[in-house]
Order: C-alpha cells, then sequence, then structure tokens
C-alpha cells in the first residue's frame, strides 16, 4: 500500500492566500486625515471669549491641518481596518505538504463528474468543481522543491500541465478543465503519468482524483509507483437513458371506407419508432416522463409516463407518423424531472430517411459502353423482378446516361448498374452485373469463361446469408481478379465470378455474368440475394455505413467521393475539423454529446446530421465501484472530506477581532461621562 499523502507540516510560516485584501489598508490615510482636517466652526454671539481662547487661536491659524494628536477611538478605527485588511488578504498556516518530489496528479473528466454535489460549505456545485478545488488544494501542499504535473483523464489521456515548480501556473492551468461527455478510462493517464515519472529521481508519486464511479476499474492494476486516490462526491440515485434506436415502420392507419367494400379492414402507413431503454440506478421507484420532439421544436411527438423500479432497465417505445419534410431531422428524447446527472437524461436521434428504398437500375448497352454481345435488355428484366419483389423499394429504371445526369439522386439510392461499370456512379450502396473488361472499382474484369462450374461461396458475408447456391449453372462469365483474396465472394473451378468492391463510403458487388444466361433467376436463392442486398442498403441509409455514433469515439460519416469544401459543426455551434478520404468523413472526436452536422459541395452537394449520444451505464450508475490491486486486494482509497486542509485559514479570527474593536469604539463614543453621571444624581 502507498505511504499517506499528506502530513502536518511543523511549525510553517503564515502565508497570504489572496495578498489583494492588504489593499484595504490604504483606507488608513483617508482615516489619519479626518482626525488632523479642521473643523469648521459656526459663528456664535457670547457673552465672554475667555472659555473660547483656543478656539480663536484655530481660527486665527492659516493651516488648514491641527497637530495629530494620539486619541482612543483612532487607534481603535485603525487597528480595526488593519484587522480587515488581513482577512481579506486571508493569512493562513499550511496544514499539509507532499512527500513526493515529482507528484502526477489524476483528475477524472468522464461524464459522471458533471453530476451535481454538495460542497463541505453546503453550496451546490458539481463533481468536477470539487474535484479541481482538491487538485489546487493538494498543489498548495506541496512542500518546497517539489514539482508537479496535471493530467486529464477522460476516454484519453491528456497532459494538461507538464512538470513545474510554478504553483500559480499549474494552478491555472486546472482552471479551464471541464467535465467531457464520455465514457471514462483512468489506466491511459495512469501509464502516462508512469511514463513522465518513470526517468526522475528522488520519491515519485501518483494521485488520482475521481468520484469513485469508474467504468474500467481494472485498470489501475500493476501500478509501479505510489498510487493513491481521493474521491469526491457522494453516491446519489440516478437515472438514466442507457439505449436509443430509431427506426422506420408501419402501423395501422385506421379503418377502411364504409364504401370500399373490397378494401382491407385495416391499412398500413408509415410510423417513426424510437425504442429507449430507461434505467434506474437508485435504490427508491422513479415516476417519469419519457417524451420526444424534434430538435429546435417545442411540440411534443409522443410521450409516456413510466413508473421504474430500482435497479430496473425499462423498455419504452414512442411513435409518430412523419411528414416527408421530417425526413432525416434530429429527434430529442428526455426525461422529466431532472436529477443529479442531467446529462444522460437526453438522448438523440434522426428520423429516418423514410421506409421505401428508392432503386435506380440502370442498363448499359454496347452504346453505352456495356460488355460486347450485352443488350440492353440482358439481366435488366430479372433484376427489375427480383427488385419489385420486396414492397418496401421505389423502383426506377433508366440508361445509365440518366443515372449519370440526375443531380437530385437522393444519396441513399441502391443503384444497380447493368453491362457498365462507371467510375464514380451517383448514390448509396451498388451492384454492378456483367461489366466490361478492364479495372472496376480494384477488381480486373479478365478473360471470359465457359460455362464455369460453382464451387464455393462466402457464407459469412451479410450477402450470401441463407442461400445457397448448388445447382446454380453459369452459360458465361468473365474471370475477375480482385486486389485482395479476401474480396472473392462467388468462386467456381476456373476462377472468381463475384467480389466485393466496396469502399469507404458504400457497400459494392460485382457480378462477373449476366444473370439472363444462367439458371440463377429461376431459383429462390436469386431472390434471397437480392432482398440480402436490398437489406444491407436499407440499414445504411437508416444509420450511415458507420452506424450510430458514441461521444468519445471517432465519427466516420459517408460522403459522395466528389465532395469537397466540407464543413463540420458540433453541438454547441462550433466549427470542428474534418479529414476526407475516399468518400469517407472523418471527425477525430465526439467530446459532447448531441447532433453533429456535416455539409459539402460539389456536383452531389448535401448535408447529413449524426447524432452522438453518450448511453453508458458504466457512467449513469452514479454509485462508486471497488477499485481492485494487483493480487486481487484494493487500491488505497480515501475521502476528500476526510483530507486536511491544505492551510489553516485565520480569516475567521481577524474578523471577529476586528468586529470586537469597532464594537468597543461605538461603546467608548456614547458612553456617558462619570462625572455627568455624578452630576445627575439627586441631592442628599
Amino acid at each position: 500500500m502507498a505511504a499517506p499523502l499528506a502530513q502536518a507540516s511543523a511549525g510553517p510560516p503564515l502565508t497570504l492566500l489572496a495578498p489583494g485584501g492588504l489593499w484595504l489598508l490604504a483606507l488608513l490615510g483617508p482615516l489619519v486625515l479626518l482626525y488632523i482636517l479642521k473643523i469648521k466652526r459656526s459663528r456664535r454671539r457670547v457673552p465672554s471669549t475667555w472659555l473660547w481662547a483656543a478656539a480663536q487661536r484655530d481660527l486665527m491659524a492659516r493651516a488648514p491641518f491641527r497637530r495629530l494628536i494620539a486619541q482612543l477611538p483612532l487607534i481603535l478605527q485603525a487597528l480595526a481596518l488593519a484587522l480587515l485588511a488581513l482577512a481579506l488578504a486571508r493569512p493562513a498556516s499550511r496544514g499539509r505538504a507532499f512527500t513526493g518530489d515529482h507528484v502526477a496528479i489524476l483528475l477524472d473528466t468522464s461524464a459522471s463528474m458533471s453530476a451535481t454535489a454538495r460542497a463541505p460549505s453546503g453550496e451546490a456545485t458539481t463533481r468536477i468543481e470539487l474535484g479541481k478545488r482538491l487538485a489546487k488544494d493538494l498543489l498548495s501542499g506541496l512542500a518546497p522543491g517539489s514539482d508537479a504535473l496535471i493530467l486529464e483523464a477522460g476516454r484519453d489521456a491528456r497532459l494538461v500541465a507538464a512538470l513545474d515548480r510554478d504553483l500559480v501556473r499549474l494552478k491555472a492551468a486546472i482552471d479551464p478543465i471541464a467535465a467531457r461527455d464520455v465514457e471514462g478510462d483512468l489506466g491511459a493517464a495512469v501509464a502516462l503519468a508512469v511514463d513522465r515519472l518513470r526517468q526522475l529521481g528522488g520519491s515519485r508519486r501518483i494521485v488520482v482524483i475521481t468520484d469513485g464511479n469508474v467504468a474500467r476499474p481494472a485498470a489501475l492494476r500493476g501500478v509501479s509507483l505510489p498510487l493513491e486516490v481521493i474521491t469526491v462526491g457522494d453516491a446519489v440515485d440516478n437515472a438514466a437513458i442507457v439505449r436509443v434506436d430509431v427506426r422506420s415502420g408501419s402501423g395501422p392507419a385506421g379503418a377502411a371506407a364504409p364504401g370500399d367494400a373490397g378494401a382491407p379492414r385495416q391499412e398500413r402507413r408509415e410510423e417513426v419508432q424510437a425504442f429507449l431503454v430507461v434505467a434506474n440506478f437508485g435504490a427508491q421507484p422513479r415516476d417519469l416522463y419519457v417524451t420526444m420532439r424534434q430538435d429546435s421544436a417545442s411540440d411534443v411527438l409522443g410521450s409516456r409516463r413510466v413508473l421504474v423500479k430500482p435497479g430496473e432497465r425499462l423498455p419504452v417505445v414512442l411513435t409518430f407518423r412523419p411528414s416527408p419534410g421530417d425526413y432525416r431531422k434530429g429527434l430529442l428524447f428526455e426525461l422529466s424531472p431532472r436529477d443529479a446527472m442531467p446529462l444522460d437524461d437526453v438522448a438523440y436521434g434522426r428520423v429516418p430517411a423514410g421506409d421505401r428504398l428508392p432503386v435506380f437500375l440502370a442498363s448499359g448497352g454496347p452504346a453505352q459502353g456495356g460488355a460486347p454481345g450485352a443488350t440492353a435488355g440482358g439481366s435488366s428484366p430479372w433484376l427489375a423482378r427480383a427488385l419489385a419483389s420486396d414492397p418496401m423499394t421505389s423502383v426506377t429504371a433508366g440508361s445509365l446516361a440518366d443515372l449519370l445526369g440526375t443531380p437530385a439522386l437522393d444519396p441513399d439510392t441502391f443503384v444497380v448498374i447493368d453491362g457498365a461499370c462507371p467510375p464514380d456512379p451517383p448514390g448509396g450502396d451498388l451492384l454492378i452485373v456483367n461489366p466490361p473488361p478492364g479495372r472496376c472499382f480494384g477488381t480486373l474484369v479478365g478473360r471470359p469463361l465457359d460455362r464455369p462450374a460453382l464451387t464455393s461461396w462466402d457464407t459469412a458475408d451479410p450477402r450470401l446469408r441463407f442461400l445457397t447456391l448448388d445447382g446454380v449453372h453459369l452459360r458465361a462469365a468473365s474471370s475477375l481478379e480482385p486486389e485482395a483474396a479476401a474480396q472473392a465472394l462467388i468462386r467456381a473451378q476456373e476462377g472468381t465470378v463475384a467480389t466485393d468492391i466496396s469502399t469507404a463510403s458504400r457497400t459494392g458487388t460485382l457480378l462477373g455474368f449476366d444473370v439472363g444466361e444462367s439458371d440463377w433467376p429461376l431459383k429462390a436463392s436469386f431472390v434471397l440475394f437480392v432482398r440480402n442486398l436490398l437489406e444491407q442498403a436499407r440499414a445504411h441509409r437508416a444509420h450511415g455505413i458507420t452506424g450510430p455514433a458514441r461521444t468519445g469515439e471517432p465519427l466516420r460519416v459517408s460522403v459522395p467521393a466528389t465532395a469537397r469544401d466540407l464543413q463540420a459543426i458540433g453541438p454547441a455551434g462550433e466549427r470542428l475539423d474534418v479529414a476526407q478520404r475516399a468518400g469517407l468523413a472523418l471527425i477525430a472526436e465526439t467530446p459532447r454529446a448531441g447532433f453533429y452536422r456535416l455539409a459539402w459541395q460539389g456536383p452531389q452537394a448535401g448535408s447529413v446530421l449524426v447524432p452522438a449520444n453518450l448511453t453508458s451505464v458504466a457512467e449513469s450508475d452514479l454509485a462508486p465501484k471497488p477499485l481492485e490491486a494487483e493480487g486481487g486486494g484494493e487500491v488505497a482509497v480515501s475521502s476528500a472530506a476526510s483530507q486536511p486542509d491544505a492551510h489553516a485559514e485565520w480569516t475567521w479570527l481577524l474578523a471577529l477581532a476586528a468586529l470586537g474593536l469597532v464594537v468597543f469604539d461605538v461603546w467608548y463614543f456614547t458612553r456617558v461621562p462619570r462625572r455627568l453621571q455624578g452630576q445627575d444624581r439627586p441631592a442628599a
């Protein structure tokens, strides 16, 4: 176990924590001036001037000041003013001192540190503010000649201040630290502190300031330097949204009209379905309202009142019917009333782009650069029939020129190209059938194969799941040579006939044969294959190719390959750095929960809104967790309330003494002189 962090120091000199308070001593000048200024007297008629000789001499003097006479009121008032100035300067003696020559202070900045807490003085604050005060208090206890470094421990470690002996500079570096909306990891910060202190001589120690709500307690195992954990804040009850998912579905639209004898009793209409999980981490049941509304709108789209038992995780479903203008708009989910951690009482989502997936089927014959011998109607009729078998698609057929000449094409459109391979087709996921010889998205379309026999296919790939190609015969195909062997999807004895041509921004599939020149369309596996492609495209359309975002993680968003001038805006309206490569926009960090907006220019200009959520059970459970040490023991943990103050202040004592002097001064001025008291007595 580590040695005690602090010890009382013997007989240290006094120090002033706020030297600026000494400016109050400047009031001594006006006070003395009031006692040496001559009083302006009024003219009065008296029977004799003998008793007023001294006053007459003052009136005859030309100097405006008189000699300063030491009077008891002046002394009392000057002493009271000096004591008040010293009290404002906060004189204090050192209460503790670090025993280490080099100290690393790690401040936990995970999401749970944003929870409200109660300061020792009784004021309401947050855990991160308590931690910052404690860090400054620890710095004040540094022994002369010692130095310290400051580290911030969020999802990643960040060096706030390098090793320094200047306490003013170290404390100034702590001021801007704030809690982040991320799941914390103390392990990275501890490893960085060990690396910085390992090469130094003398005694070294690491102090971790946290609320004890550590997402990965085992990260503190095996630390080679003395380590102590100081906790701030008390355990409090909390309820949170720990999961959110928004999908497009369908619901009943109501009864049919009375005159429609042949109409069905119930029709189905598109609706947005939000699935949430609300958790109660407290010891008492919570009566909560769960509401859903659009971003920047006050109207409530859906609401439910739920009773969540202690320790329960309750699923909640909210629905509403979208209008065409609602697609891809932001959704805000809220719990009320709010509790100790408002951050996890809010979650973010996005209205899906609609339940019907747009599909564009482009036929490219010889005139459009198609494969020799391919006709405009080769595979297209079979593809069109399989695509139309999915009732949740909207299929548009046209030529390759129509596809490339449509500027307003939905960026999530599933594009099917028959007989051609354009370099940068618009839209989302892509299926290319029977391309011409040459390069096609990295795959080399080579020599023709006569009646290839299919031997194997990648059943682990989502596009080929739940199907078999046994009994499928091809009349002709082209040999495909992908850049990597792992890209092969369907193999024949003579070579590969289907490959994966996905890029960073879209999922792509290449079939090196004419579907119409095979018996595959007569098999159920062909329709299942097309359905798999559509389901994958629908999932990418709902969430983006990289899926929902979590705070603290890099944000990857698919954009058109022709996109330029990317701009990224964070939840607070701040501009973010964004990198682009091969149709993929990358934001290095998402430190805040909320909506991230990306916009771009180019032939397919557009924008996208991406929600990022915390949704962390580990951070929302505000009860401290045991910290395991090497060998199954526990890390030495102490509460900030049990730590001695870095300084013992004498402000209250000086202020009390100044008050006593003022009270004595008032009594002295208002007392009744003894001789007057004797005159007031009645005669015997």
